[in-house]
C-alpha cells in the first residue's frame, strides 16, 4: 500500500465513530460518502433520485448543441440559471463537455449572495478546494466535479452568461428530518480528513486495494490467497466459506489468462447457498475488459499491470462461493492466480446484496433502447461497463444516444448523449472521447472508429441510482428513435434486496463471441494514423473539393517529382485490423488533372498492379481494388507508393478519401 494510502486510512481509522450495530444505519450526507465505501451496500436513504440536464425536450438530438434546452430558467438581466432544486437535498455530481470561463453561482437556502462563486472552468480544474483532483478532474473531452453540495432548504445554480451547451447535473433529494447541513465552501476546503480519504480512495484501487474504506470500522480483515489450474470445461474455486461475512476485494491475475473473443471463462460468485448466483457472467466483462482484452482502470474495478480487480464491498448472510466456469471444449488449463479480502461483517439489514448482471443484444431492437437493467425491488446501481459497436465500420453515429433512468415508474434522469453519460464529450475528436481515458470512476475502454466501436465505464458512489420500487436502465442506439441496429453488451453492478429480475445465466457461445467486421473502412480524410511519408519535395494536407454537387474531403499528397530518396514518393497509413488474415485493399480517391499512379506494396514488393487516378475533372471513385496483403492483428503499414504519372497528368498526387480492407473467407 502506498504511504499516502496507508495515512490517509489511518486518519480515517482514527476518526472513524465505533461500528455501527445491525439496526443503526448511520446518516452521512457529503464529503464523508466519497470515501465511506462501506456504506456502498447500503440502501439509499433518499426520497428521489434526479437529474437536471441539457437533453432535448422534443426527443431530437439537439441536447446542447443550440443552448435551447441549457437552462431551467433566467434571471432578471438574462443569466441562465442551471437548476432550482428544493431541498433538503445534495448535488453529487456535474459534468459538461462545454465549460466556459464565465462565473457560476450557488445560491443556498434562499440566502441573496452566493455562497459559491468562481469560473465555470475552475470548478474541474482542481485549484480551488475542496475542488480537488480527483475529486474533480477530466479527460475523454468532458469535466466532472464529484463534490458534495448538499443544501438544506434550496439551491439555485446560476451561470452568468447568456449562452451555454450540455451539462449535467445529478442530485438526491431527502425527508424532511434528514441532518442535511448545507453546503460550506470554506469549512469544506479547510476539512482535511474527509478531503484526504475521498482523494486517497479515487486514487487507489489500482495498484492497492481499498479494504481500509470498504469494511465497517472494527472488522476483522483475512486474505485468503488461491493458486489454481483451470481445465477446459470444468469450474475452480477461488475462495469459499460457510460464515457470515463479506468480500472486501477480488485480485486475479494474470489478466491475459482471461483474454479471447470467446468470452469462455466466466466468473461465478454465489450468496448463501442459493441455487442461483449472484454474478454468472464472462469473466474478463466483469473486470472491464472490451472485445476480450483488458480496458477498464477506475479505483474500483478494472486491470493494472497484468492483474484484475474488484473493490466493490459484497455483504453476505451465511456463506459464499467464488468460481471461474471454462467453457472451452479443449485446450490447455487456464492458470491463475490471486487472492479474495473477507471481512467478517455480515450483511446488515439496511444492506442489500451484491449482483452484476451481463446482457448483450446482438442486434439490439429499432424502436427500442438497450436495456441495462430492469427489476424491481429495493436497491441502487452502482456501476455500469458498455462496451457498443455498430454494424456498420467507419461509423459510431449511435453513440449519440441519451441514457435514460426510469425510477419507480417516473423519469428520473435523461441524458445528453452516451459519452456524456461517462463523464466524456465529443466522441472522434483528437484528443477527446477517441481513445483509452482511465479516470477513478469513468473511463472510455476504446475509441475504434474504423471498427464501429466504443465501450466505456462508470461507477456510482454519492450519485448512486437509488430505487424503493423498481428501476429501468437504458440507453439509446441512435440520435433519434433508436433507428441504429447496433451490437451492445454490458455488465451492471448493483446492490438489491432480492435476486434481479434480469439475472445472468450462462449465455452461449454464439451470444458470447465477439463479432468482428470483415469489411473495414478508415477514413482518410478525418484523423487516420500516418505512419511516415515522403522524405523530402512533397506536401500533405486536408482538403475538399465539390464533386458532382457534394462535398468531398481527403487526404491529398502533392509530391513535386517522380523520384523520392529510396525510389517513388510514398505514404504509409497505419490500419488497425481486428483479426490477422489475408485482406484485400480497396481505396475511395479522388480522380484528377493533377494525379499519378498509385501502386499498393508489402515489404518493398507490389501487392497489386498500379492504379491510374488522372481525369480531366475531378471525380470521386467507387472502391479500386489495390491488392491483398497478409496482415497481423493490430497496426499494419500499409504502403502507397506514386509510381509514375499519366502523360496527360500535371503532377504526382494522391487524394485519398477511405481506405477499405476485406478479410478474405
Amino acid at each position: 500500500m502506498s504511504r499516502t494510502l496507508s495515512i490517509a486510512a489511518l486518519l480515517l481509522a482514527l476518526a472513524a465513530a465505533a461500528p455501527c450495530s445491525a439496526g443503526d444505519q448511520p446518516w452521512v450526507i457529503g464529503l464523508e460518502e466519497l470515501h465511506r465505501l462501506d456504506l456502498l451496500p447500503a440502501y439509499h436513504r433518499s426520497v428521489k433520485i434526479g437529474a437536471v440536464t441539457s437533453y432535448d425536450r422534443t426527443g431530437g438530438n439537439d441536447d446542447g448543441f443550440s443552448g435551447k434546452y441549457s437552462f431551467v430558467g433566467k434571471e432578471e438581466d438574462g443569466s441562465l440559471i442551471l437548476a432550482d432544486l428544493k431541498g433538503p437535498g445534495c448535488i453529487y455530481r456535474i459534468h459538461t463537455p462545454t465549460p466556459t470561463d464565465e462565473t457560476l453561482e450557488f445560491y443556498f437556502d434562499g440566502e441573496p449572495a452566493p455562497r459559491l462563486s468562481l469560473p465555470y472552468r475552475s470548478l474541474f480544474t482542481g485549484e480551488r478546494p475542496p475542488f480537488v483532483r480527483p475529486i474533480v478532474g477530466s479527460g475523454g473531452g468532458g469535466y466532472y466535479s464529484y463534490v458534495p453540495l448538499p443544501y438544506r432548504k434550496s439551491c439555485k445554480v446560476v451561470l452568468r452568461a447568456k449562452h451555454t451547451q450540455f451539462y449535467d447535473l445529478n442530485y438526491a433529494a431527502y425527508p424532511e428530518d434528514a441532518p442535511v447541513e448545507t453546503f460550506d465552501p470554506d469549512a469544506a476546503a479547510k476539512d482535511a480528513r474527509n478531503l484526504e480519504a475521498a482523494a486517497a480512495v479515487l486514487r487507489g484501487g489500482r495498484e492497492a486495494d481499498l479494504a481500509a474504506y470498504n469494511v465497517p470500522a472494527g472488522s476483522k480483515i483475512e486474505r485468503h490467497a488461491f493458486d489454481v489450474r483451470l481445465e477446459p470445461g470444468k469450474s475452480a474455486t477461488l475462495w469459499e466459506t460457510s460464515r457470515p461475512g463479506r468480500v472486501a476485494g477480488i485480485r486475479l491475475g494474470p489478466a491475459r489468462a482471461l483474454e479471447g473473443k470467446e468470452r469462455d471463462i466466466l466468473l461465478r460468485i454465489s450468496w448463501d447457498g442459493e441455487s442461483a448466483p449472484a454474478v454468472f457472467c464472462p469473466a474478463g466483462d466483469f473486470f472491464g475488459y472490451a472485445w476480450g482484452k483488458p480496458a477498464a482502470g477506475g479505483c474500483l474495478v478494472g486491470t493494472h499491470e497484468d492483474v484484475n480487480y474488484c473493490n466493490l464491498p459484497m455483504p453476505f448472510d451465511r456463506a459464499a462461493k467464488i468460481e471461474l466456469v471454462s467453457l472451452r471444449e479443449s485446450g490447455p488449463a487456464a492458470a491463475v492466480r490471486g487472492e479474495v479480502i473477507a471481512a467478517d461483517a455480515p450483511r446488515r439489514p439496511w444492506e442489500g446484496e451484491f449482483y452484476a448482471v451481463w446482457r448483450r443484444e446482438n442486434p439490439t431492437t429499432i424502436g427500442k433502447p438497450f436495456t441495462f437493467i430492469d427489476t424491481k425491488g429495493r436497491g441502487k446501481i452502482v456501476g455500469l461497463i458498455l462496451q457498443a459497436q455498430g454494424m456498420k465500420s467507419g461509423n459510431t453515429y449511435f453513440f449519440e444516444g441519451d441514457d435514460q433512468t426510469t425510477i419507480d415508474g417516473e423519469l428520473a434522469v435523461h441524458g445528453t448523449g452516451s459519452e456524456d453519460f461517462f463523464n466524456g464529450g465529443w466522441y472522434d475528436v483528437p484528443d477527446r472521447w477517441d481513445g483509452p481515458m482511465l479516470r477513478p470512476l469513468s473511463g472510455c475502454l476504446a475509441y475504434q472508429k474504423h471498427l464501429g466501436r466504443t465501450g466505456a465505464y462508470r461507477f456510482m458512489i454519492g450519485d448512486a441510482y437509488a430505487f424503493r420500487e423498481s428501476i429501468l436502465q437504458t440507453i439509446e442506439h441512435s440520435p433519434e428513435k433508436n433507428s441504429f441496429a447496433t451490437d451492445y453488451c454490458a455488465v451492471t453492478f448493483l446492490y438489491c434486496e432480492k435476486p434481479p429480475a434480469m439475472a445472468s445465466t450462462a449465455p452461449d457461445a454464439a451470444a458470447r463471441r465477439v463479432v468482428d467486421p470483415s469489411r473495414i473502412t478508415f477514413a482518410a480524410w478525418w484523423s487516420l494514423p500516418i505512419k511516415a511519408f515522403c522524405f523530402r519535395d512533397a506536401d500533405l494536407g486536408k482538403r475538399g473539393a465539390t464533386i458532382d454537387g457534394k462535398n468531398v474531403r481527403f487526404l491529398s499528397l502533392r509530391a513535386r517529382g517522380p523520384h523520392d530518396d529510396f525510389g517513388p514518393p510514398f505514404i504509409s497509413i497505419t490500419c488497425d485490423l481486428p483479426a490477422a488474415g489475408t485482406y484485400e485493399v480497396s481505396i475511395v480517391a479522388v480522380k484528377g488533372p493533377e494525379l499519378g499512379r498509385v501502386q499498393l506494396f508489402q515489404d518493398e514488393s507490389p501487392a497489386g498492379e498500379p492504379v491510374d487516378l488522372y481525369s480531366p475533372d475531378l471525380v470521386k471513385t467507387e472502391p479500386l481494388r489495390m491488392g491483398a496483403i497478409a496482415a497481423g492483428e493490430g497496426p499494419n503499414h500499409l504502403m502507397f507508393k506514386i509510381v509514375g504519372k499519366h502523360e496527360a497528368s500535371k503532377g504526382f498526387g494522391f487524394d485519398l478519401v477511405e481506405i477499405v480492407c476485406t478479410k478474405a473467407e
